[in-house]
């Protein structure tokens, strides 16, 4: 083992005798180390005002360090409340639908019925042939067999609308076709002695006339 130290080329890595003042393989000027020790700054040395203004700085930066970090505690803690409270994604929370409140709606009257106008009474009820007005007493009219004539009867006054006319016989030698309008096909079937007789009744009013047999 060989008592000289060697050195290291701070260029190229090379390994030398440290009697060598350049590296045998690049040339490069061996540089000596320094054999002294570095001096204490003020800021170590205890009882120095450095050293206090150093100890001083040290914790106001401890100081503000914890008040740093329970900052960020009471940050983190304060948005995972609020996480909670309002959910993200949409997630909201269920709401109970509130009833709806029932309204008492008084009860609505009908409006009172106005009672239908009372028809007014028939004054009088007649039988026409055309223009003629027939009855009991008159010979007329007179009706050959299969003979038809078309009769009316009339009720008074005129205005009274919507009135029904029934016509009816007890001979079998006529036949009755009633009509709207109060009118009436009266058609002789046979041959007879005498008169037929016709009654029509309307509106509580009752009217009878002959129609005789006429030879044809």
């Amino acid at each position: 083992m060989s008592m000289i130290p060697e050195v290291k080329c701070r260029r190229c890595g090379e390994t030398f005798s440290a009697l060598r003042s350049r590296c045998p393989n690049c040339g490069t000027r061996r540089v000596a180390q320094s054999g002294r020790t570095p001096g204490t700054t003020p800021g170590t040395v205890k009882g120095t005002a450095s050293y206090e203004r150093a100890e001083t700085n040290t914790k106001w930066q401890m100081i503000f360090g914890l008040i740093l970090v329970v900052a960020v505690i009471l940050a983190v803690i304060v948005m995972v409340t609020t996480s909670l409270k309002n959910p993200v994604n949409g997630d909201k929370p269920k709401v109970s639908p509130t009833p709806p409140q029932e309204i008492s709606t008084p009860p609505i009257e009908a409006p009172p019925t106005t009672p239908p106008p009372e028809t007014p009474p028939i004054e009088s009820l007649g039988v026409y042939y055309f223009t003629k007005q027939v009855d009991l007493e008159d010979q007329y009219p007179s009706q050959a067999v299969d003979e038809e004539i078309k009769y009316q009867a009339k009720a008074f006054p005129m205005t009274i609308t919507g009135l029904e006319y029934k016509w009816s016989t007890d001979s079998d030698a006529l036949e009755l076709t009633p009509e709207d309008g109060g009118y009436c096909t009266i058609k002789r079937i046979k041959a007879t002695t005498g008169g037929d007789k016709v009654t029509v009744e309307c509106g509580g009013k009752t009217t009878s006339f002959l129609i005789y047999n006429r030879k044809a």
